[in-house]
């Protein structure tokens, strides 16, 4: 295994972190917010420290890395990353243990959003940013590792190369910088346009800064106790949605918009994502009845989006509805993080083909991926299917633990669909009680683990486990 090229990688994905730490440093002095700002100096100083010694490591190291050695990077990046992020809530006022600022670490950077503390508004402000922000580099890296490692068409199990992307495929070893600056400036952009639309709608400022970390990212972070006490004004949800829907959709759709108008008729995935979000909007407005359209639409893009903050709490009958709208997620080059709409759709036509095979088979059908020139084979339905079965496989894997830690078979079952989502558990799904400070130090420990396998799927797991006994 190329070891000094995964050091050179992971020295890299220090620089956030190493950039956060000084952001806050700034923030605590020139506000007087000094309970806190040793935490963050010697976070400054450790991914600095970790900075220069990777680049020792690895400054003649052969920077190409194998398919299989990118996938053992994501889940040192996350783990590693966590671990800085976590030293300000460890050495923070509040006496955190070691594993509950991890799992808070973990929360922000997979974009989870689940949290050890019961009132947030009683936080430090500097903490606070730290927690939006943590949402916000774990969106990143999520885009950089969506485009850059899972464009292998060897080993596509997230079939990006499915969906439009004017810039085709990339490998880790092809034009890195060039393709991680667009992917950098496109989301900061896209989170400074949130950011001046919720100062435009009359949020003050400290709440859009956090709020448009969280929303942009697809998290579950809040600046405050609830929703309901930033969003109060009819402008305010609509710049909320606006956020919601970039979450949801293709980072590339946002792309051709700036870019190119001709192109959006391309993102077949994004157009039927967003007629989907109305048609499901329209259902629940009709079937619930004597609610705003607007806040079940808010409901329906936080769910779609898997971020799973919450506006309004729905009956508890339609609670399961919404968290399948959870694993459907969103466009595949999204922040979103469900079994993503593609693959049930590659799933749900390949079944209708075969059924209409069995009763006419010399029928012809026409097997197009949403309209476009690639067609569904084999290997995308496998991919489809495995994924599938590995999500059931991690839901009773993970449920039975947390049912073992003492959380009854429904909380445990939802906790697990959301954990492995990366959605927060908010009142949408009825399982917003949950106190995780008071969960068994195994259940947590679980839970961190399935956030990261949610990000990136436990056949990752699988893949590196196979060739490490292949290689034996």
């Amino acid at each position: 295994m190329n070891f000094k090229g995964i050091f050179y990688y992971l020295g890299l994905s220090c620089w956030p972190v190493t950039v956060l730490s000084f952001v806050n440093i700034l923030y605590s002095s020139y506000f007087d917010h000094y309970l806190n700002l040793n935490s963050y100096l010697l976070t400054l100083f450790i991914s600095l420290f970790f900075v220069f010694l990777f680049y020792l490591i690895s400054k003649n190291a052969v920077k190409n890395i194998s398919f299989y050695e990118q996938l053992f990077l994501i889940f040192i990046v996350y783990f590693f990353a966590s671990l800085l992020i976590s030293i300000p809530y460890y050495f923070s006022y509040y006496q955190i243990s070691f594993i509950d600022s991890l799992f808070e670490a973990v929360s922000g950077l997979t974009t989870t959003g689940f949290t050890i503390f019961s009132n947030v508004k009683f936080l430090d402000p500097t903490l606070i940013i730290w927690r939006s922000t943590s949402h916000w580099i774990g969106g990143l890296f999520f885009f950089i590792f969506l485009i850059l490692i899972f464009s292998s068409f060897k080993n596509d199990y997230k079939l990006t190369y499915l969906i439009y992307n004017p810039d085709k495929a990339n490998n880790l070893s092809k034009e890195i910088k060039k393709t991680i600056l667009k992917v950098f400036f496109l989301y900061s952009f896209l989170t400074l346009i949130i950011f001046i639309l919720f100062n435009l709608s009359g949020i003050r400022l400290f709440n859009s800064l956090n709020l448009t970390m969280t929303v942009s990212s697809a998290g579950g972070f809040l600046p405050t106790n609830s929703l309901s006490d930033i969003i109060k004004t009819t402008s305010q949800e609509i710049t909320l949605s606006f956020g919601l829907i970039v979450s949801t959709l293709s980072l590339y759709f946002f792309y051709s918009l700036l870019s190119n108008l001709r192109n959006i008729k391309y993102h077949y995935e994004d157009i039927i994502i967003l007629g989907g979000v109305f048609l499901f909007s329209l259902i629940l407005f009709f079937s619930i009845g004597q609610i705003n359209f607007l806040e079940i639409f808010l409901n329906v893009l936080s769910s779609l989006s898997n971020s799973g903050i919450s506006y309004y709490q729905p009956p508890k009958n339609f609670y399961l509805f919404f968290i399948f709208l959870t694993i459907i997620g969103g466009s595949l080059i999204s922040n979103s993080n469900g079994i993503k709409f593609i693959r049930i759709y590659i799933l749900f036509k390949s079944t209708i083909v075969e059924l209409f095979k069995l009763v006419t088979p010399n029928i012809i059908i026409d097997q197009k991926i949403l309209n476009t020139k690639h067609k569904i084979n084999n290997d995308n339905l496998n991919s489809s299917f495995i994924i599938f079965i590995c999500f059931f496989i991690s839901i009773f894997i993970l449920s039975s633990i947390l049912a073992a830690g003492g959380l009854n078979f429904e909380k445990s079952f939802k906790l697990s669909i959301l954990t492995i989502t990366n959605t927060v558990n908010s009142s949408l799904y009825g399982v917003a009680e949950i106190n995780f400070l008071n969960l068994l130090t195994s259940s947590k420990i679980a839970i961190i683990l399935f956030m990261v396998l949610g990000k990136i799927e436990l056949l990752s797991l699988f893949l590196i486990i196979k060739k490490a006994i292949s290689r034996k």
